[in-house]
């Protein structure tokens, strides 16, 4: 694989932006838990 700085900041980006919607699904799956219990408004 021909790996340059276009390669790697590809890669960087990608991880990046898997990280930023694990990072959204942890906060609304923690939030999800910590409100079940709350009365329907």
């Amino acid at each position: 694989m021909y790996v340059d700085e276009y390669v790697i900041s590809g890669l960087i980006i990608v991880a990046l932006t898997c990280s930023l919607f694990y990072g959204f699904y942890r906060f609304i799956k923690s939030d999800i838990e910590k409100h079940k219990n709350d009365p329907v408004k």
